[in-house]
């Protein structure tokens, strides 16, 4: 990765190209995205916002070119620029000034909001319009005998209820791991180590953490209905980063091997979404109650 990192940091033509390959590569694999968005953070980051906002157009003249030769049109390239590189750049641009990670990434829950909003007003029943648009999947699930009629339709009405919040989430996830991924970038660089403390040191806003202890409340006696049960999804994310960093704090503070981490990350895959969403909820409780300096080591641990 640091290599990759050094390759984008030569020059506006080398980071241009890393840009507009794996955005045009996240049309296939959409994971691809975060690599080209990080490409602009890193450069955001590192060059300032102008250099990142050239870097961007130079990426998506040439995303838009490669994509026209191959579909007919550069209006997929152009849209899915703007989906991944914009609010990308912005978040790069706001922590370059401000320096702090933490407002950086709660800022970032703010485009989630008006994805959440937007489809909203687009529409006056989300629900319907996600059922609507899986209607193929679900036939095609009924089609290969995986599912029965009324079972497809029953799962198709659930997953509906929920997918405008998790797709604010997916989008808002997106954007914080791209912009990680850049800054992580510039520490291997130009500050070997200063990534890691700057993560470890993550703790947002107390405010926020109480209003997902509100939200949880709220739904657990039945009330706010769908508006916090997305609003809570939308939050997610940031409570997950928060609570992994938390565990990141806890494996230095204690001096514990790097082999802890390897499981914790395991955890994470091999138990999904469980193992997510406990780590989340210490997030939450981090944000409230400052787990880690609750259980730091006293003097002489960990040493």
């Amino acid at each position: 990765m640091r290599a990759l990192a050094a390759f984008i940091m030569r020059g506006r033509s080398q980071a241009a190209l890393v840009a507009a390959t794996s955005a045009v590569l996240s049309l296939l694999v959409p994971l691809a995205g975060i690599l080209s968005a990080a490409t602009v953070a890193l450069v955001t980051l590192r060059q300032g916002s102008r250099e990142g906002l050239v870097v961007g157009l130079f990426a998506g003249l040439a995303s838009g070119l490669l994509v026209y030769l191959a579909l007919g049109s550069p209006l997929p390239a152009i849209g899915l620029a703007l989906a991944l590189w914009l609010p990308v750049w912005v978040l790069a641009a706001v922590l370059r000034v401000t320096r702090r990670l933490d407002l950086t990434l709660q800022l970032g829950a703010l485009v989630g909001l008006l994805i959440l909003v937007g489809v909203h007003l687009a529409t006056d029943d989300p629900a319907a319009f996600w059922i609507e648009l899986l209607e193929p999947l679900r036939q095609g699930l009924v089609d290969g005998q995986v599912l029965d009629e009324p079972g497809s339709q029953a799962m198709m009405a659930s997953i509906g209820r929920w997918m405008t919040g998790a797709f604010a989430a997916a989008f808002y996830f997106q954007m914080l791991l791209a912009l990680l991924l850049g800054r992580w970038w510039q520490g291997l660089l130009y500050n070997p180590g200063g990534f890691g403390a700057e993560y470890r040191a993550l703790r947002v806003h107390p405010g926020l953490g109480a209003v997902g202890l509100v939200l949880l409340l709220a739904l657990a006696v039945g009330i706010g209905g769908q508006w916090a049960a997305e609003i809570l999804i939308l939050l997610t994310p940031l409570y997950l980063l928060q609570g992994v960093a938390v565990v990141h704090s806890l494996v230095d503070s204690y001096k514990l091997a790097r082999g802890w981490l390897v499981g914790f990350y395991a955890l994470l895959v091999l138990a999904m979404p469980h193992a997510e969403i406990l780590v989340a909820g210490l997030g939450m409780a981090d944000t409230v109650m400052n787990v880690r300096a609750r259980v730091r080591p006293r003097d002489g641990q960990g040493q």
